[in-house]
């Protein structure tokens, strides 16, 4: 945990409990969020083969993941580092334009 703190520049043990519990919440709830997404598109579990629901819900949980990180990081008061970590994961997948 020592190192894990120092690289992300934080200090106390509480605000590191805080980001993972913000990165928990966050997987949990953009996977969440998908379903009803693939639902407005017309896309059901259902009645859609595995080959193509599978990966169009994977794509989407992506945006999605994006987004609420920042927002639930403004939410638990961590904003300035998600923002920084969403920049930065954004700029090592090829996507840092989208900052500009």
């Amino acid at each position: 945990m020592k190192k894990l703190k120092e690289r992300w520049n934080i200090e106390s043990d509480w605000r590191l409990f805080v980001i993972f519990l913000v990165f928990a919440v966050i997987g949990s709830t953009s996977a969440k969020f998908a379903g009803p997404v693939m639902d407005s598109f017309g896309l059901f579990k259902d009645t859609t083969d595995w080959y193509i629901y599978w990966p169009v819900r994977i794509v989407l949980i992506f945006p999605i993941y994006q987004v609420l990180l920042v927002v639930f990081g403004w939410i638990y008061g961590e904003y300035e580092f998600f923002w920084n970590f969403e920049k930065k994961m954004l700029r090592l997948i090829g996507l840092g334009f989208l900052l500009k």
